[in-house]
This record gives C-alpha cells, structure tokens and sequence, in this order.
C-alpha cells in the first residue's frame, strides 16, 4: 500500500452502505493499515425492508454473498453466519429450494454489526476534491479520502402519469409493506410484470384479509419466467463481464434487451402458485375473476382520487379493457441509478458518453481530476458492465477489483 504524508486522510470513503459496499468492507476489514469509513443515512441496516414479504426468495446462488467467491475462507460469508447461529444442519435439513429473503437479511445484518467501519445515522450532505482528497461533509462533520466510492444504489422508478398521485393509495413496490393499508374487500392493481410484482401479486392474494380483486398489469408479452440456464448464468461470471464491458455501446444496448429476462424474469415456482390461486379462485373458491392478468399492456394515464382510481390501458391483445378502477395501485416497476445529489460539486467534472457515466475497468469513473484520486461506481453501471451489475452475483468480485485498485496491488485474485 502507498504510504501517506497527511494522516487525517483516508484510503478510501464509501458512501451507501448496501450489500454492495458492505462486502466492500468486509473484504477490507482484514487488511492492515487500510484506513476507511463507510457513511449509511438510515439508523440500521435493512435490505429492501418494504419487500421483505415471508415466501419471498433470493434468485441467485447463497454462495454469491458478500464474500464466498473471492475469499472462501472469510468469516463474513453466509455459511459462517449459519454455523455461528446454529443452524448448519438444520438448514440442509429444510431443503429450501432458494434463501429466504428474511434469512438473507439477517445474515446482511449480521454482517454489519461485525464491520466497526459502517456508520449509521450518517447522512451525507456534499462531496468535494480540494487540497489533494475527497471532502465528504454530514451533517455533523467532514471526513477527508484519497478514494471515494458511491454506494448509494438505484432508486425507485415511477413512471410519469403515476407521480402527481403518490400517496398513501399509490405507490412503488420498494414501500409496500410500510404502506400497505386494509385491502380486505377493495381492488388492488399492481403495474409491472417482474418479479416483485409476482412477489406482491401472491402475496396479495394469499393474505387473510384479502382484496376483492387484483389485476396484474405489465407490458411484457407475457409473465414470463426468469432464464436461470447454465448458458444464462454464464453471462454473470468476470470473464463474460469483462468482455461486455469492451463492447461498442450499441451493441451493450442490444444485449442488455436479449438479456432482461436472465436478471428480471419470474421465478418459475411463483408464477405456478399465482396460476393455481387462480384456478382456485375460478373452479373452487366460488370468487371467478377475482385474478386478472393484463399482459401486453401499458398504463397510459391515472386518474381519480384516494379510493377511486381509473388506470386508462393500452392492450395490444385484443380483450384489453380502456379503463381499470382500482382503490389501491402498487407499482412494480423496478428501480433505476441517478447520481446522489450529494455529487453537484463534482458533477461537471464526471466524464459521459450520451449522458452515461464512463465506467473504466476498475470500476472508477473517468473524471477530470488527478488520477491518484479515483470515484469507484457500485450497483450504477449496467449500461457498462451488463445486466450482472445491480445483480448479487459479482458483489464480492467486484469489491475485489475496487480494492485491488485502491491498493495498487492484487490482495485478492479476480
């Protein structure tokens, strides 16, 4: 590691603390003299908190936690926090065909209660480069880095006819389960066809007190089926990545279409359950079209008060209704990356190519600043390195290549 002649400068400053720079620091954690602090706005640690429904599962491997395929030996990893809780056997025992989402997130808190850098309760205001660092202001105080690494993950994406209605009655999947309210008897649309929006849609449908009537709405052609083949995964491996990320931009463009469904399809056991609540609900429960399944269309306009609402649709089959009333709608429609506000001071110093940061191979962002000074970008790149990026898959691979970069060596293999 480089020495330092101003030891009030750190090696590096994280600013988010999700999954993707929690294992950032716990595969920093063991290096000597590595000097870090990682800044959380939220008092806690919880992952994606207004999903976390109880069938809800992960769509990937437990071996792509925060660590496992860089270090397998790591005390972070989720098979230490299944021995350290007692649970090894028991959870071979249950046979659970994917982690559960709850699991996950207790291990990802676990995680965190172990990692002194996370500071919680830290929201950050502004960052600046003067005087040869990173300036990273909260509300309380600045802390100076060589480094800095934004963290801060996607945000919700609410379609333009939705916003002027955001409410208590309309909102983004992210804050269903804070927000949900009484649905027993009222109708439910839920716009989206992905997984979350199948995740809702069960659960809505399987609740005790339940809706009258929901209908699922996407612009898919179909609920389709995540693509989770051998030749599938292979696109969320380093070599399959690192080839993507030399690519001409059109044709990442045309390959992040093709490839939607290997990252945002449905889990096949979920969309058998919601056919046979259906089928249930049709043959059985004596509730016939208490289901409804929209595919093919889009939600052109919203309108209407809290209790009342009319979603004017646009079907390309040939039985879509004009107009669907609905008292509650839960959008579904999956999150986006911006740039945190908190970057305004650098943001003209950030290089783009039609409007999209250039992401470099070690994931730091081209800048005009000196180049002992780099701006690593986690969880904000798809449109350079491909649908594995906001993906679990390369969380610990990539916090290895941004770490073998600050260090200006190869601590860990990639």
């Amino acid at each position: 590691m480089n020495d330092h002649t101003d030891t009030h400068i750190l090696d590096y400053i994280a600013v988010g603390v999700g999954p993707a720079n929690m294992s950032l620091a716990a595969l920093a954690h063991p290096i000597d003299g590595l000097r870090s602090l990682h800044l959380e706005r939220r008092e806690s640690f919880s992952w994606h908190p207004g999903l976390l429904l109880p069938g809800a599962t992960l769509q990937v491997s437990p071996l792509k936690d925060l660590v496992t395929l860089v270090d397998p030996t790591s005390p972070f990893s989720f098979l230490s926090f299944l021995a350290a809780h007692g649970r090894l056997y028991r959870f071979l025992a249950a046979q659970f065909p994917a982690v559960l989402r709850a699991e996950f997130n207790q291990y990802l808190q676990w995680v965190a209660g172990q990692l002194p850098a996370l500071v919680f309760g830290a929201e950050v205001r502004e960052v600046d480069f003067h005087s040869g660092a990173f300036r990273v202001r909260t509300a309380h105080d600045e802390s100076a880095a060589r480094h800095l690494v934004l963290g801060t993950g996607p945000t919700p994406n609410v379609p333009v006819q939705f916003r002027e209605h955001l409410g208590k009655t309309v909102f983004h999947s992210g804050e269903f389960l804070p927000r949900l309210p009484d649905v027993t008897g009222l109708r439910v649309a839920v716009v989206g066809g992905g997984q979350s929006g199948a995740e809702v849609v069960r659960h809505l449908a399987t609740a005790p007190a339940a809706p009258a009537t929901i209908t699922w709405i996407s612009r898919r052609p179909s609920f389709q089926p995540m693509d989770d083949s051998p030749f599938a995964n292979d696109l969320y491996t380093p070599d399959y990545v690192r080839r993507f990320h030399a690519l001409p931009a059109d044709e990442k463009a045309r390959l992040l279409e093709l490839q939607t469904l290997t990252s945002d399809g449905v889990d096949l056991p979920i969309l058998r359950d919601i056919h046979q609540l259906s089928y249930r609900a049709d043959f059985l429960d004596g509730t016939p079209g208490r289901l409804r399944f929209l595919p093919d269309t889009d939600v052109t306009a919203l309108d209407g008060t809290d209790g009342d609402w009319k979603l004017t649709l646009d079907g390309r089959g040939g039985d879509t209704p004009a107009v669907v009333g609905a008292d509650i709608v839960v959008m579904c429609t999956g999150y986006g990356y911006r740039i945190p506000d908190f970057m305004a001071p650098l943001l003209p110093r950030l290089d783009r190519t039609d409007q999209l940061l250039d992401v470099q191979e070690d994931f730091s962002v081209a800048w005009d600043g000196p180049d002992g000074h780099r701006i690593y970008l986690q969880n904000g790149a798809r449109h350079a390195w491909g649908v594995a990026d906001p993906n679990l898959s390369l969380l610990a691979w990539r916090s290895a290549v941004i770490l073998n970069s600050i260090l200006g060596e190869t601590r860990y293999p990639v």
